[in-house]
């Protein structure tokens, strides 16, 4: 084993995930430059450590690797201007660097530990400068006293690095009391990472805090499969399988953790998450507060409101129509559905139009940034997300709600099959008494990502007025996209023909190098020049899952090199962030006031601080390298990342590779995302398993139940 004293010169290569590096090193002894391989805390240039290990030959030539690291202060001057000036610090640049060590020399660090006051000296560094200055520093410390505490327990320095983040100073003190408690107070952290670090710390297999903290992780995780509880067998079941103990140890701890109202008993051993609990019930008590109370009465007639609507509209209103027209001006509560060009959007114009004849308040909204910029195109009025439209704010949560409701008097909200239990209590508590509340969605796509089934609910419930549009309005030629999307939701194949237009074609190829190739080529190529399109802005590939060699992670990964060849560029993990990359929020993020699916693209990308700057429609935010497992590419995202959003141009890859997500719904879900022009390319036999396959399976939810028994 060798042990030498070296400065990195420049990161090769590094996974903050796992810590690993590939790290170019100079021997301060000899001076000899080196490749260094293996685990390194924080690793920036300039930083110098005491390294023990061999060298070894690779197929990359001669490294050494490294078995263990002590980091040691830089001690030259030329080091400590790379240590300073790499980013380390929020507030010294490269520029800063050269100034302050010009200044100070090889005091420079116990002038900052010391006497940070002398750097006001020092021209561009005033008082709030010195003060993030100041703050950064101590942070790094503190943060390395963290890491290496955590990493002695085999937690990655991604993950110490959002536990100093979520318990600062006192993060050795928590994750010491209590490990577990990490799975909700990081993001990111699940139950296997916080279970291996308690095993590591000693904590027993059968102990009480695990098992109870497995049952949580086990309702957590149904919730995040869309469901609102789990049957008493499910809990104790999966919980004994994922913790390896016995079912009867974990049956004593849900009755414990039901008794001490930890989660929630109901409906005879069905048991809830506490807060999708009061969610379910809240939306039930909320509806029947709502039903009690009489609609607004019109200041005219209401007849006479929906003639005049369908004379002056220029539309041509079915019977369907006019009757959801009719339905808006007497109604509490109602749901607005039907599939593509049924005429969602010229029945919401005429229930618009009618309210704002009969003097009615209107306010429009809708889950997404996207779906809202939609709807404020399609209807003319202004709308909002809901999170923008209930005023949420991430120190106080939502401003709008029974104490301080909207100020309105009917709310329609589009994309309804998108919302969650929860989203959809929130929007509830906020409603006027009074206030009459239209769903709009197409309750045969995709349910929502969270928890529940609301829309489906209230429709089943039979408990809310539903008006459901099946006719398409038929133009000289029909759009293909409209017809297929009909076909797949009948269970019929996909089909062109004369009497459609040429705006959806299906191309048929097994081989999935050619698949990658096609849709590379069709993307940065063909569709541009044929259609004269931006392939940045117009066209959006959508696959059904995340892995694989046509997953959204790969399908990005061939993507960003044919179509962003940009060189400025951070690396985290195993993504690049080029400047002008398309990006996706993946979390809701309240702080920086971005939610999970908002698409965005990278405007800035700061070398010295290691910084995205990103701009979500004109809001330009920016992103540390802890932020960054928030954000993805997002040339090609999920199917189910692309609810609530439309494309002038997408296409869609299936084969048998995508087998466990083969469905009707996520095909139909797909297909409607586009507006001008489909292209579904892969295996026919995929294509006919997911049309034929419509066992969607079933949501854990007594939203129907609960409201069904308002009759009672």
């Amino acid at each position: 084993m060798e042990n030498k004293r070296a400065v990195i010169e420049r990161i090769v290569y590094s996974n903050l995930e796992t810590g690993f590096c590939v790290l170019r090193m100079q021997d301060e002894e000899t001076e000899e430059a080196f490749t260094a391989t293996g685990v390194f805390t924080n690793p920036v240039a300039g930083a110098e450590f005491l390294l023990e290990g061999d060298y070894t030959e690779s197929r990359y030539g001669r490294q050494f690797k490294v078995n263990s690291t002590v980091e040691k202060l830089p001690a030259s001057l030329k080091g400590l201007e790379r240590y300073l000036g790499s980013g380390l610090i929020q507030g010294i640049g490269k520029v800063n660097a050269h100034k302050i060590v010009e200044a100070f020399g090889l005091d420079t660090i116990s002038i900052i530990e010391e006497e940070p006051d002398r750097l006001l000296q020092l021209e561009g560094i005033g008082k709030k400068k010195l003060a993030k200055i100041t703050k950064a520093w101590n942070d790094q410390k503190e943060i390395k006293n963290v890491m290496i505490f955590l990493q002695g327990y085999g937690v990655s320095p991604a993950y110490a690095v959002k536990i100093y983040k979520a318990y600062g100073n006192d993060s050795i003190r928590k994750v010491k009391n209590n490990p577990y408690a990490l799975i909700k107070d990081v993001w990111g952290i699940g139950f296997t990472l916080a279970d291996n670090l308690a095993r590591t710390m000693g904590i027993g297999n059968e102990s009480e805090e695990r098992i109870r903290a497995g049952i949580f992780f086990i309702l957590e995780e149904m919730s995040k499969s869309g469901h609102c509880y789990a049957t008493f067998e499910e809990l104790t079941g999966q919980a004994a399988r994922v913790l390896l103990v016995g079912e009867e140890m974990v049956e004593g701890e849900i009755r414990y953790l039901a008794r001490e109202n930890i989660i929630v008993s109901d409906y005879e051993d069905l048991f809830y998450l506490p807060f999708l609990y009061h969610c379910e019930v809240g939306i039930k008590n909320r509806v029947e507060e709502m039903m009690k109370v009489q609609p607004l009465r019109l200041s005219v007639d209401e007849v006479s409101v929906v003639e005049e609507v369908s004379r002056t509209a220029g539309i041509l209103y079915d019977d369907i129509q006019l009757s959801g027209i009719r339905m808006s001006l007497a109604s509490r509560l109602m749901v607005l559905t039907g599939g593509p060009g049924t005429g969602k959007t010229t029945t919401v114009m005429g229930i618009i139009r009618a309210l704002e004849m009969g003097k009615r308040s209107i306010l429009l909204a809708a889950p997404t940034g996207r779906a809202a910029k939609r709807m404020t195109e399609t209807t003319g009025k202004k709308a909002s997300t809901i999170h923008r439209l209930l005023e949420f704010s991430p120190a106080e949560g939502f401003q709008r709600n029974e104490e301080n409701p909207l100020e309105c008097d009917t709310l329609i909200l589009d994309e309804a099959s998108m919302v969650d239990v929860s989203l959809m209590y929130t929007v509830l508590k906020a409603l006027p008494d009074t206030a009459t509340l239209i769903l709009v969605g197409d309750v045969d796509q995709l349910p929502a990502v969270g928890p529940g089934n609301v829309l489906r609910d209230f429709i089943d419930s039979e408990m809310v007025d539903v008006i459901c549009l099946e006719r398409i309005f038929r133009q000289a030629k029909t759009s293909a996209i409209t017809e297929n999307a009909h076909r797949v939701n009948r269970g019929e194949m996909v089909a062109k023909g004369p009497d459609l237009e040429d705006d959806f074609f299906f191309m048929e190829e097994a081989d999935t190098r050619k698949l990658l190739s096609t849709i590379k080529d069709l993307v940065a190529r063909r569709l541009p020049k044929r259609y004269n399109l931006d392939p940045l802005r117009d066209i959006q590939v959508l696959t059904p899952m995340q892995k694989g060699d046509l997953g959204a992670k790969n399908l990005n990964k061939e993507l960003q090199e044919v179509l962003n060849p940009e060189t400025k560029k951070i690396i985290f993990g195993l993504t690049e962030y080029r400047l002008h990359d398309r990006v996706m929020q993946i979390r809701n993020n309240y702080e920086k006031r971005v939610f999970n699916g908002d698409i965005g693209t990278i405007s800035g990308v700061d070398l010295d601080t290691k910084q995205l700057l990103v701009n979500f429609s004109g809001d330009e935010l920016v992103y540390d390298l802890g932020d960054l497992d928030e954000l993805v590419l997002a040339y090609a995202v999920t199917i189910h990342k692309s609810q609530g959003s439309e494309y002038p141009v997408v296409i869609t890859p299936l084969t048998m590779s995508h087998y466990m997500m083969l469905q009707r719904n996520l095909v139909y879900t797909a297909i409607t995302r586009a507006e001008k022009l489909m292209i579904l390319l892969g295996e026919k036999r995929a294509l006919r398993k997911a049309i034929n396959t419509n066992d969607v399976k079933k949501r854990n939810t007594m939203l129907k139940v609960r409201l069904q028994e308002m009759l009672q």
